[in-house]
């Protein structure tokens, strides 16, 4: 049984990884961490640092603020670490690269299988369509979200640019009169409503278009690969790992 901390645990997504957990009979949640500190089925912690229940693996589904505490916490008690949080800083990017040298650390911009599918495709693809073809993304979420533009839509985009033969830039919407540039790759946010995530790459060229999309229905598929995610780091060894590592 792989025994699993569950960091914003009565959080929208925590909530929903509490429901279907059950779904996943080599997994148990046995202790939350959140400010909420409300009893559910397990245990639930206001700091990590209090938490004294023995586990193998850690979701965090907070806030970016709550690393420190979590790599702390992980590196004390030789546990890995899935980070399914978005928004994080250039420095805390580097904490985390940093800590991956000792423990096992998995981030990824996006749960989704689907939308890890897609980035595959765009890697294949996004070289052979540049040259004809500008690029923009359109990413919507709900109107309750953080950070903009979106982790994913930022792994999107950083996937064609690292695929691209020549150096691109991101333009983040467009304002006044300004004619595009073919090496921009235009990033646009939308908030509103419920809207779970959508997120869709389009290559416009001379009388043609391709679109590809993906469509979060619910936030039950972030919470399938989350949980998919902590059974892929039982026991690894420290190293970076992402959401590539369960897709191959």
């Amino acid at each position: 049984m792989i025994r699993v901390i569950l960091s914003g645990c009565n959080g929208k997504m925590g909530r929903v990884i509490s429901n279907i957990v059950s779904n996943f009979p080599d997994l148990k949640i046995v202790a939350g961490v959140d400010r909420t500190t409300s009893q559910n089925t397990y245990p639930v912690f206001s700091d990590i640092a209090d938490c004294n229940v023995d586990a193998d693996v850690i979701i965090d589904f907070s806030r970016p603020d709550a690393l420190e505490s979590l790599i702390k916490y992980a590196k004390e008690k030789n546990v890995g670490i899935v980070l399914c949080t978005t928004g994080f800083t250039d420095e805390q990017i580097l904490k985390i690269n940093e800590a991956a040298n000792e423990i096992p650390i998995f981030r990824s911009a996006n749960m989704s299988i689907g939308i890890n599918v897609v980035n595959k495709v765009l890697k294949n693809i996004s070289e052979l369509l540049y040259k004809d073809f500008d690029i923009e993304i359109i990413e919507k979420h709900h109107n309750q979200k953080v950070d903009a533009p979106s982790g994913t839509a930022l792994l999107l985009a950083n996937t064609i640019k690292d695929s691209l033969p020549e150096e691109t830039i991101f333009v983040h919407g467009r304002e006044g009169i300004a004619k595009r540039s073919h090496k921009e790759i235009g990033i646009h946010a939308i908030r509103g409503g419920s809207i779970v995530g959508d997120h869709e790459v389009i290559f416009a060229g001379q009388g043609e278009v391709i679109e590809i999309s993906h469509y979060a229905i619910s936030r039950e598929v972030f919470a399938v690969g989350s949980l998919k995610a902590c059974q892929f780091m039982y026991r690894k060894e420290k190293g970076l790992y992402s959401m590539d590592d369960v897709v191959k």
